[in-house]
């Protein structure tokens, strides 16, 4: 073979590798950018655990109310009736009147001066009725049924005749209770609170108003505790409304503004809460301080008019120290005005005890507070107002109603 056909083949091989060369290595540049394929991923398991899910509220709740008795209700009563002495009151100072669908007679009746929760509210007044209302009244089954509320709340009834009534309605009965002496201090009443407020949705403020009521107790009894005997008047309350107004013989032993403030009531010596007293044991009492339901007030006038003389024979007469009180006792025991009261009496028998108080802007403190609007004024004009009595010139409002 010649040199030259030696070199030609020789370039021939040349190329020929070059070329196999260019081929492999695109190749290999191909797969590197070629996407790689996605990994096939299992199908979910038909034997997976399900997802959790939000357990339903109850539809019913299980209560044991006042009187011992189990009662079942809608978990959410949104529909709400009062019957009997206070139970609506208690509603008001929850804040929840916004729920009441019917109310008694008697609170139209009587119209709402003495009672600062329907002061407050007249709004209620124009519900539709659920029966007469008034002390040992209970209220229309029928206009029940019409009505239909998740709950009744009742006062001053026993078991039986809460489950007669509730058995003619179909509709839960709740009892309350304001105790036995009706005080603005008692476990009764802090249960009676807390039940309503669990049914209402209420719990919360019901927490804020047992709270108010121990805390203005607990700065009344700081203010006059550990006075000496010899510094503290006897006293004495008359005109005290019990079922309807009443004159100077109507008083009542442990009266709640006179134990919050530790005074030296004459008629504690009876013992229990209401009294009627005869004329001849108030001289023989003779206190230093007479003070005066103005609920009662006109029956008060009026028989100082037919019997002077006893009046005058009084020391408290004598010394110009008879004081007008606002009326609690009306529908059972108006907290808020009992309170109130405590404070009043507190300036007029330790003034150094209370010089930072002043007796009416206190009690639209504590009315604000319970039923959420101020209302002495109307107490006021309705009663007469905190200040000294002259039996001979001051003027008598209408007072209470005689026979609720």
């Amino acid at each position: 073979m010649s040199k030259r056909m030696l070199r030609q083949s020789t370039l021939v091989m040349l190329v020929v590798l070059l070329s196999l060369g260019a081929v492999l290595l695109g190749g290999c540049a191909g797969k590197a950018k070629a996407p790689s394929s996605p990994v096939p991923t299992a199908p979910p398991s038909s034997t997976a655990a399900p997802s959790p899910t939000t357990a339903k509220p109850p539809s019913q709740v299980t209560v044991t109310d006042m009187v011992g008795r189990t009662v079942k209700l809608p978990a959410k009563a949104e529909k709400v009736v009062c019957a009997g002495p206070g139970a609506l009151r208690l509603v008001v100072y929850l804040g929840a009147t916004d729920k009441v669908v019917g109310v008694e007679d008697a609170e139209k009746r009587w119209g709402a001066t003495g009672r600062p929760y329907a002061m407050a509210h007249p709004e209620l007044k124009g519900l539709p009725s659920i029966g007469p209302g008034g002390p040992g009244k209970l209220p229309n089954a029928e206009a029940l049924i019409k009505l239909n509320p998740d709950v009744l709340f009742m006062t001053y009834v026993d078991a039986r005749t809460a489950n007669n009534l509730q058995s003619k309605t179909d509709i839960p009965v709740v009892v309350l209770s304001y105790g036995k002496l009706a005080t603005f201090l008692n476990k009764p009443l802090f249960k009676s609170l807390n039940l309503a407020g669990k049914i209402l949705g209420k719990e919360e403020r019901a927490k804020e108003v047992i709270d108010f009521i121990t805390t203005t107790q607990g700065d009344l009894d700081a203010r006059t505790k550990g006075i000496p005997d010899a510094q503290r008047p006897t006293v004495y309350v008359g005109g005290i409304g019990h079922k309807g107004a009443h004159g100077i013989e109507s008083t009542e032993a442990n009266f709640p503004p006179f134990v919050a403030i530790h005074a030296r009531n004459v008629v504690d010596e009876l013992g229990g809460a209401h009294h009627f007293v005869d004329k001849e044991k108030l001289l023989k009492w003779d206190p230093d301080v007479i003070f005066i339901d103005e609920g009662g007030f006109k029956l008060v006038k009026q028989d100082y008019g037919k019997n002077p003389e006893f009046y005058r024979s009084l020391k408290a007469f004598k010394n110009q120290t008879i004081y007008g009180t606002l009326p609690f006792n009306f529908y059972t025991t108006n907290v808020g005005t009992a309170l109130a009261d405590a404070y009043y009496v507190g300036k007029v028998l330790h003034p150094d005890k209370f010089t930072d108080v002043e007796p009416e802007k206190k009690a639209d403190e504590i009315y604000t507070f319970l039923v959420r609007k101020p209302v002495y004024d109307g107490m006021k004009k309705g009663f007469g107002g905190f200040g000294k009595i002259d039996l001979e010139k001051s003027k008598a409002q209408e007072g209470l109603p005689v026979s609720p």
